[in-house]
């Protein structure tokens, strides 16, 4: 009796949602590099980690997309998904600036001056990009994209996920407490641990100043 030859990442699955993530992640920091350069004739670092060209807000942003509208994707149409888009882009952009406020205390943007923004944290006009954004994931890169992450095989498939998974694991984990100790740094609290000690010593101001000029406001 022949066997069903075993897929890769088959369906939406978390696999597939952590792919998706990583590839949202890549797009999102040289999306924003490019952004900035055209507006600032500067080139300068807009990913949120330490270690790669990672920017997880995108990577959360698609990975919300497959998430909320992933199932029944063939059966909904172009606009639907536009306006849900739309929507959970806008929503998830403002709470991911109010978290970032509250604990980081770090403003990685500021809308306050630019057109119907809301409170800064987002505005209408970003808010449509993000339904743009996702009318193009789920209408024309996740059916491409899709078949050929099923088409890796298996074992090779799952070495790359196990590795990117860690990687980004350790990368997020290691980048978010570097800026909570800046954050406790600023606030005159000394370290209290080891870590604490090697960051400020590898990881301070002036290097974070200059790995993300961001912070100074520019």
């Amino acid at each position: 009796m022949k066997q069903n030859k075993k897929v890769f990442a088959e369906g939406l699955c978390f696999t597939k949602f952590f792919l998706f993530f990583v590839v949202g992640s890549l797009f999102g920091s040289f999306f924003e590099e490019i952004q900035w350069f055209i507006q600032k004739g500067l080139w300068t670092s807009r990913h949120d980690l330490l270690i790669g060209p990672f920017s997880t807000l995108y990577g959360f942003g698609v990975l919300l997309f497959l998430l909320f509208l992933g199932p029944g994707n063939n059966r909904r149409g172009f606009f639907k998904t536009f306006l849900y888009s739309f929507f959970i882009g806008g929503i998830f952009e403002y709470i991911a600036g109010i978290l970032s406020e509250k604990f980081f205390q770090i403003k990685f943007w500021d809308y306050s001056k630019m057109f119907l923004n809301i409170q800064g944290k987002t505005t209408i006009p970003i808010m449509v990009i993000w339904g743009i954004f996702g009318v193009l994931i789920l209408k024309v890169v996740y059916p491409l994209l899709s078949k050929w992450i099923e088409k890796i095989p298996c074992l090779l498939g799952k070495i790359v996920y196990i590795f990117l998974f860690l990687f980004l694991a350790f990368d997020m984990v290691f980048s978010y407490s570097v800026f909570g100790r800046m954050v406790l740094r600023h606030k005159g609290k000394e370290p209290k641990t080891f870590i604490g000690a090697f960051y400020d010593q590898k990881f301070n101001d002036e290097f974070m100043y200059n790995k993300y000029p961001i912070l100074k406001g520019e």
